[in-house]
């Protein structure tokens, strides 16, 4: 039974670990997968590898193609489009059912973590981190924290479009975008919050247009096209 629990628990933290890698974009869209690579690399037999990709191609975020390898999938705007829908209904119903009085702690959080953002020289990671808790804190404020699981789910091509969105668009851009939504909900101005909220969620598209223009490489377009073997991505 331990050697059991420890096949599981391998498996899902390279499961996270590879997840994480393809979200942030370090494992790129179009990157080539090596089980024997991925596995030494880190440190685990190849087993926890095949059976996390695998994990992976059901979520959509690796393609496996036989006799010839297996591929980070390009960013799919068909699934960003459907995770935007998704996410944008969830966050946009949630702001109606905002309680009398909010809950002061979770106020205070939401103030701390925009001014978080505001601070200089934040990285694209760490203010992704914060703006995934600014969303989570809002539905946590209006008593859906536990509808973050339902969209974190569906998002992996949506996150790596945003990450992308991000090189592109200087971050403060969001932040103040949050600032105003925060103020809104503070004011107890519902349909000035909603307004407000779409235009954020909404905001990614016109830099994803951009870098898609610039960049088509890293976007599908035929599903079912077999990618060209490349070199295998290793990191450290």
């Amino acid at each position: 039974m331990a050697q059991t629990n420890g096949r599981r628990t391998s498996r899902r933290t390279i499961y996270t670990r590879l997840r994480q890698m393809v979200l942030t974009l370090e494992l790129p869209p179009g990157a080539a997968l090596s089980e024997n690579e991925l596995a030494a690399a880190l440190g685990v037999s190849r087993t926890p590898v095949r059976e996390s990709l695998i994990l992976l191609a059901q979520e959509g975020l690796v393609q496996v193609f036989p006799k010839i390898g297996s591929f980070v999938s390009r960013v799919d705007p068909t699934q960003v489009a459907d995770a935007q829908f998704l996410r944008e209904a969830v966050e946009l119903a949630s702001l109606d059912d905002l309680p009398e009085p909010l809950d002061q702690a979770l106020v205070e959080e939401l103030r701390e973590n925009v001014a978080r953002q505001r601070q200089p020289g934040l990285g694209i990671e760490e203010f992704f981190e914060l703006d995934e808790a600014f969303h989570q804190g809002l539905l946590r404020l209006s008593g859906h924290g536990s509808a973050w699981t339902t969209v974190a789910a569906a998002k992996g091509h949506l996150d790596r479009a945003r990450r992308l969105g991000l090189q592109a668009t200087a971050p403060a851009v969001f932040t103040e975008q949050h600032g105003e939504i925060l103020r809104a909900v503070l004011a107890g101005d519902t349909a000035l919050a909603r307004t407000a909220m779409r235009t954020h969620l909404r905001a990614v598209f016109s830099d994803i247009e951009s870098i898609r223009a610039h960049s088509p490489e890293l976007f599908a377009t035929d599903p079912a096209s077999v990618p060209v073997r490349r070199n295998v991505v290793v990191w450290e």
